[in-house]
């Protein structure tokens, strides 16, 4: 018997919609990491060959879809309402990895946010959609989320949503042609997600 398809998550704020995309959509993935290239690559690794191509972003939506389904990843697109939803352009990701059950009930959090769209809240209103589901519906236990030390509006996003910073990772990842440090950092659910839901 075939297991029944895993819904995609649609996450809805007051100015915002965040959901999965498919193969078919890739354009509107590159034009976003085209667009916000010098803004985003900073705080990236470097990039794989490919990556600004319709190519790859096709062979990586069809493996996001794959990996939630399999409950390991939630890798989510940002959509403005007021710019057409989820019809309109990509501006920004939201990305919950490296899911892990059992006895850690654990997530990775990354997120980056279109140049034009910095300074008005939206990250903090993106991931606070993406902090009730991962606690909410996938009934996760910890978020640990990362950021380069130097990363100040990063930092002060983890600090808005009650992320504690829990320790200092020396040459954690290569960014930039060099090792750079990363401040670690951590949010726990509330609810303890092994009790019964009342």
């Amino acid at each position: 018997m075939e297991r029944a398809p895993v819904p995609v998550p649609v996450l809805e704020t007051e100015r915002l919609v965040l959901t999965m995309l498919s193969p078919g959509d890739e354009d509107r993935v590159v034009a976003y990491f085209t667009a916000n290239r010098a803004h985003l690559e900073p705080w990236d690794p470097a990039r794989p060959a490919g990556f600004y191509t319709p190519a790859y972003w096709r062979s990586v939506l069809a493996h996001s879809l794959t990996e939630h389904a399999a409950g390991t990843a939630c890798k989510l697109f940002v959509f403005d309402r007021s710019a057409g939803g989820t019809d309109g352009p990509v501006i920004g990701t939201a990305n919950l990895s490296q899911i892990v059950r059992g006895a850690f009930m654990s997530c990775m959090l990354g997120y980056g946010l279109d140049h034009r769209y910095v300074g008005r809240g939206v990250m903090t209103e993106a991931l606070g959609a993406v902090i009730h589901h991962a606690f909410g519906t996938l009934r996760l236990h910890r978020i640990q989320a990362n950021h380069v030390p130097t990363n100040e509006r990063s930092a002060a996003t983890l600090r808005r949503l009650g992320f504690v910073v829990e320790g200092y990772a020396r040459d954690y990842l290569h960014i930039g042609g060099r090792w750079r440090d990363h401040v670690l950092t951590a949010l726990l659910n509330p609810e303890d997600p092994l009790e019964p839901r009342s």
